[in-house]
């Protein structure tokens, strides 16, 4: 239908003159003079004349970027992030730099050359390239660094290059690099470029680094930046949060072993491996290896002496190197009969849980080192722990047994500061596992410490030190080995 006052419930939001249709501009010349439309810039026009216009503008900017610079190529740091930035969009186009104000945006456009090899159209522009926009966000000069990612940005963007493709296609790109610097007058640009991912690789010096990430990798220590978000978003969490302190009730005798059978029976029902009780009592107890299952047994007599002995019941390791050790140790006793898993090396292939991919394994270490640091700056017994079992569990640096280990390491911190350890029973399998995927998917930390607090008040309610047989009545009246979950809550005794 032809642009006319007998259509304007049908207007679009956005209208263009001086598209080449002398009608038409008439048309939204008289609907703009009636009021009928709003004037964003010349030749812009929105019909929509409640919002405001930078609302307006924002939603609608590649159609009016387009339409006032066709043909010109989102470039620098625009190139990166196809999208304004704090209000601002770049564009190479011609041969004369100026810039355009809209409400909410300002376009900067510099000149330069148009599309290349590798750019993209998208309506009537282009995006940079992958290669094009990493070579300009090395240019310097005066008046550049309002519209290039900073070094640190730039960095951490090639290391994560790095993490993902591998070396050989990294390589690939340097070449790409360097065959269009050539065409584009970028030679001052990629040699910067080629040293800094030379950098990374081990192969230039690393004092060409600025940012934290990159100079990791170059030490060879290289991290997660994304996991390191998480983290970060839980240790604010525990930082903020007064946090209850519950004593251990189970430091001796009897009440130790029921408490560490107990602990071990659920750890590995959790991951799968079950028992009936009587079963895993003569396994932990009398020795027994339950015939066809000789490596279950195992995993839960491993479990069992890691929560009674030390030092991986309660001397927590004091810097990151330690912290590596303890974790290669404590998932080498618990996965010790299970050669095919690799037990107590760091995992040699990446490993997931439904759409769940945890960290490369190149990463690893680096992360968990990471994470160290966040689990030593905090100051009570409990953010530790907490902040101890996301790691690991967020990390996964093991081929297999890795919630194992690290339900083993949150209660080695609590041990040590004679608070009480942390059984998570069958019944409150969820109430477990879906905070802490809340908290990996969303960096939603509330619900995952909630659950914890919850069930450490639980787990201290009972009497270790009456006899095994009384201690499984208790705790069976409170559903803890209920797999029903849909007619069986946890319940207080």
């Amino acid at each position: 239908m032809p642009i006319g006052q007998n259509a304007d419930s049908l207007l679009p939001e956005i209208l263009f003159t001086g598209a080449g249709d002398p009608a038409a501009d008439r048309a939204v010349l008289r609907m703009a003079s009636s009021g009928q439309l709003r004037k964003l810039h010349a030749g812009v026009y929105t019909s929509d004349l409640t919002s405001p216009a930078q609302m307006v503008v924002l939603r609608h900017w590649s159609s009016i970027v387009s339409h006032l610079l066709p043909d010109g190529v989102l470039s620098y740091r625009s190139g990166y992030d196809t999208k304004p930035f704090e209000g601002s969009l770049y564009v190479t186009r011609g041969n004369r730099a100026r810039t355009i104000e809209l409400p909410g945006l300002t376009i900067k456009v510099i000149p330069g050359p148009g599309a290349v090899d590798g750019d993209t159209p998208y309506k009537r522009l282009f995006l940079a390239s992958q290669p094009r926009w990493i070579l300009e966000n090395l240019a310097t000069g005066r008046g550049v660094s309002e519209r290039v990612l900073s070094r640190y940005a730039l960095e951490s963007e090639l290391d994560k290059l790095l993490s993902i493709r591998g070396e050989h296609r990294f390589n690939q790109l340097r070449d790409t690099c360097r065959t269009l610097a050539v065409k584009m007058g970028r030679e001052k640009e990629f040699k910067r470029l080629d040293g800094i991912m030379g950098a990374l690789q081990g192969t230039y010096d690393n004092r060409k680094l600025h940012s934290k990430q990159a100079l990791a990798r170059a030490a060879g220590r290289p991290y997660d930046p994304d996991r390191l978000v998480l983290f970060d978003a839980l240790f604010s969490y525990l930082r903020a949060q007064p946090l209850p302190e519950v004593a251990a009730g189970a430091e001796m005798g009897t009440a130790r072993g029921n408490f560490a059978f107990f602990e071990s029976y659920f750890s590995n029902y959790i991951e799968g491996t079950t028992f009936l009780v009587s079963e895993a009592e003569e396994i932990v107890f009398e020795g027994k290896l339950i015939p066809n299952r000789a490596e279950d047994s195992h995993d839960i007599l491993g479990t069992f002496q890691a929560a009674m002995q030390p030092p991986w019941r309660d001397q927590p390791p004091r810097t990151s190197d330690d912290f590596l050790l303890w974790l290669k140790s404590v998932n080498a006793l618990v996965m010790r009969s299970r050669i095919d898993k690799n037990p107590g090396e760091w995992k040699n292939e990446n490993n997931q849980t439904g759409s769940t991919l945890f960290v490369a394994r190149e990463l690893v270490q680096g992360t968990l080192r990471e994470g160290f640091e966040r689990i030593q700056a905090l100051e009570t017994a409990l953010a530790r722990a907490l902040m101890t079992m996301f790691v690991v569990s967020e990390v996964h640096p093991f081929k297999d047994g890795n919630g194992r280990t690290a339900r083993l390491a949150m209660n080695c911190m609590l041990s040590a500061a004679g608070q009480s350890r942390i059984i998570v029973p069958t019944v409150y399998r969820e109430d477990y596992l879906l905070p802490l995927k809340s908290l990996s998917s969303h960096a939603d930390a509330a619900p995952y410490v909630r659950a914890m607090v919850r069930i450490q008040a639980w787990t201290a309610a009972f009497d270790y030190a009456r006899p095994r047989p009384e201690l499984y009545q208790a705790l069976k009246q409170c559903h803890a080995f209920e797999e029903d979950l849909k007619n069986y809550r946890l319940v207080f005794p």
